[in-house]
């Protein structure tokens, strides 16, 4: 296969110390940012204090302050909003700097951010998904994270500090590792399956349409939960370690094998791929009418309450006698380059993913940190659930973050549900969506 395998372990295995792990599918609110912030430009970092040093102590907050009359809007998450409600009280009463939060999500803002920050109505700090970040980057919507950029790097997990740079530059403050793994019912399934096999041998003993009851259950439209069907047996989105936009391998033998596995699996998920979303899988999960769901951390606090000892999680089972490979990533955060507050928006990235912040992130919502110190604290090691994630992160590919990962997303949700719903041939479909992600990358290069 074209994704050499060297490249496969050496990622892997970054991901695996690192911990790292992605992805969410958070409910957007559109609501615009904070008008008053307008500005025709780019915040010019030379003007901002003590920018432009990449050399900097553990004292930069200290030496960076506000703008006078600074208030700052934040794009966060439906689901990780109480992190950012009691972050952004903490930051207020250190900084005497007020923040409104609004919920757009993180896959959206980048997009979100191209319309709205030339026109001063987009958030100062955004929340982006990794792979988000060379097309953010690429057309300057955000700063560059130089005050506190070697703080960042000192801080932070080595793959965590890669995916928030494009291009050579730190552009992100990571706050969050993530990828998915199996969640089941103990009092339902007395073992985590090993295979998928196995996930169809229990499913046909507990799968019953009449009742809205399923074995398992996850978003089987969603490219970023099937990754694995794809990758598992060789197949990749683009080549070259994720770098080359005109290697795609989507239609390859390996990724055609796995989704007739992914096919198989309808036998015992009898229902649309529209009828499946995250409110859906989530209330059937937690009154035990779903036994097995595949999701990430973002789930965890969530289900902790509603299951208690019963909850288990687990590594992804294997697809056709193979380890199953994931997609990871990381959540950064990053300052709106039209900010009218850059000195104060770099304060709160800095602030809101520090070691303190990502702890209670996790004590919230239950992600992996990315900061060192944070990843050996006893509030992390001591959590088998947290373990788990980091279990299924050794077997993860991060995400591309190339401009032209934005292009793969719509062909292949696209082609998905053509395969589980209208039972179309997955070489047929998967070549129809490589030609259309061929088509947006040859388009935008024009442009």
């Amino acid at each position: 296969m074209k994704l050499k395998k060297l490249m496969v372990l050496t990622a892997a295995f970054s991901m695996a110390l690192s911990i790292t792990a992605c992805g969410s599918n958070n409910n957007a609110n559109n609501n615009g940012g904070n008008a008053a912030n307008a500005t025709n430009a780019p915040a010019d970092n030379a003007t901002t204090d003590n920018a432009g040093t990449n050399n900097v102590s553990s004292t930069a907050a200290d030496e960076i302050v506000p703008e006078d009359g600074a208030t700052l809007t934040i794009w966060e998450s439906k689901e990780e909003r109480p992190f950012a409600e009691e972050i952004s009280k903490q930051f207020t009463a250190k900084y005497n700097v007020p923040v409104k939060i609004e919920e757009v999500a993180p896959p959206d803002q980048v997009t979100k951010l191209s319309q709205d920050g030339p026109s001063g109505l987009a958030a100062d700090v955004v929340l982006i998904p990794h792979d988000n970040l060379g097309k953010a980057a690429s057309a300057s919507l955000l700063l560059p994270n130089d005050i506190f950029g070697e703080e960042t790097k000192a801080d932070n997990t080595e793959a965590s500090i890669v995916g928030s740079s494009y291009d050579g530059e730190l552009y992100g403050y990571p706050r969050a590792a993530e990828t998915y793994a199996l969640y089941y019912n103990k009092s339902l399934v007395k073992e985590a399956p090993k295979s998928f096999d196995d996930v169809i041998a229990f499913s046909k003993t507990f799968t019953d349409k009449s009742k809205n009851r399923y074995g398992i259950m996850w978003e089987v439209g969603n490219m970023y939960y099937d990754y694995p069907f794809i990758a598992t047996g060789g197949g990749y989105l683009f080549g070259d370690n994720g770098t080359n936009k005109d290697d795609i391998g989507l239609t390859s033998d390996g990724a055609i094998q796995g989704l007739k596995t992914f096919v198989k699996l309808k036998e015992v998920l009898p229902i649309k791929s529209g009828d499946i979303n995250a409110d859906i899988k989530r209330s059937l999960f937690n009154t035990g009418d779903v036994a097995m769901d595949i999701t990430g951390p973002w789930e965890l606090a969530g289900y902790k309450e509603a299951l208690g000892d019963n909850l288990g999680i687990a590594p992804i089972p294997t697809i056709d006698g193979k380890t199953a490979i994931t997609f990871s990533g990381i959540k950064i955060f990053g300052v709106n380059a039209y900010s009218q507050y850059p000195n104060a928006a770099k304060l709160y990235a800095h602030f809101a993913s520090s070691k303190d912040a990502q702890l209670v992130l996790n004590k919230l919502i239950g992600s992996v940190p990315t900061n060192n110190e944070a990843l050996q604290d006893a509030q992390i090691t001591g959590d088998p659930f947290v373990s788990a994630f980091a279990e299924q992160a050794k077997n993860s590919q991060p995400m591309p973050s190339i401009p032209e990962m934005g292009n793969v997303w719509s062909p292949v949700n696209a082609a998905l549900p053509e395969i589980w719903d209208n039972n179309a041939d997955p070489k047929a479909a998967m070549e129809k969506a490589v030609e259309q992600i061929k088509d947006l990358n040859n388009g935008a290069a024009a442009q």
